[in-house]
């Protein structure tokens, strides 16, 4: 059996990749149902995010549609919001949350908040690791049978992992906070009425899980590639 189908591949990678399924079916349903809930207030996505970012002061901060479904996201660099059509033109449940959570991000960067700083610094780092690594890893087993240094490239592989894993785990604390942050303005900004923010917290609390998971998998990953390097590996 091959040694990335091995039971060591079983105990710490797939828990992680389960739980990505999972936490994706939960984010899709979770905004496909509050998709159809309509806000009382009536305003979009966009009408959400502008409101919210001109109540603290974040003029300069430009709202763009975007294209895909949950395409939704902060670039610090253009100080620009972008958000999904299905955010951007419907006042619905989840829009407002996805939006506002956007938002958060953008008063993370307005604030200079350390994890998002870090994050942005990871971000190349992680890129590379992310897609380059695994292929080194694995070169460096295939060269361990026909060269001294086969081992030092697989290692080479695992310390570029390490930085895409890093990133996943700073990652969850940038998340949250916007979250955290969305849900402080939703409220005290009167933009949600009655039980509306029960909707928005299974909608940001489903995106969450979608982060941890990530993790779990990225640090299953390592530590599968870690044991195999320290004599785990099944021929």
């Amino acid at each position: 059996m091959p040694f990335f189908f091995s039971p060591l591949f079983l105990v710490l990678a797939l828990p992680g990749l389960l739980l990505g399924l999972f936490a994706q079916a939960r984010v899709k349903g979770a905004f496909s149902k509050y998709s159809k809930v309509r806000t009382q207030r009536g305003v979009t996505g966009a009408q959400v995010a502008r409101m919210l970012l001109d109540a603290q002061g974040l003029y300069d901060v430009v709202i763009e549609q975007s294209k895909g479904r949950l395409s939704d996201h902060y670039d610090p660099r253009s100080k620009t919001l972008r958000l999904s059509p299905d955010v951007y033109n419907t006042p619905s449940v989840a829009a407002a949350g996805v939006a506002a959570h956007e938002t958060g991000h953008a008063l993370q960067d307005a604030k200079s908040y350390a994890p998002l700083m870090v994050r942005s610094a990871l971000v190349p780092a992680a890129s590379f690791g992310s897609s380059l690594a695994p292929l080194i890893f694995f070169a460096g087993l295939m060269l361990e049978g026909f060269a001294g240094f086969g081992i030092e490239v697989a290692w080479i592989g695992v310390i570029l992992f390490g930085a895409a894993v890093l990133f996943t785990l700073v990652t969850l604390p940038v998340e949250f906070d916007a979250s955290n942050r969305a849900k402080r303005l939703l409220k005290s900004q009167g933009i949600l009425i009655g039980n509306e923010s029960e909707g928005v917290d299974k909608v940001l609390n489903a995106a969450a899980l979608t982060y941890v998971a990530a993790a779990v998998a990225a640090i299953g990953q390592l530590l599968y590639y870690v044991m195999i390097l320290l004599g785990g590996r099944r021929d």
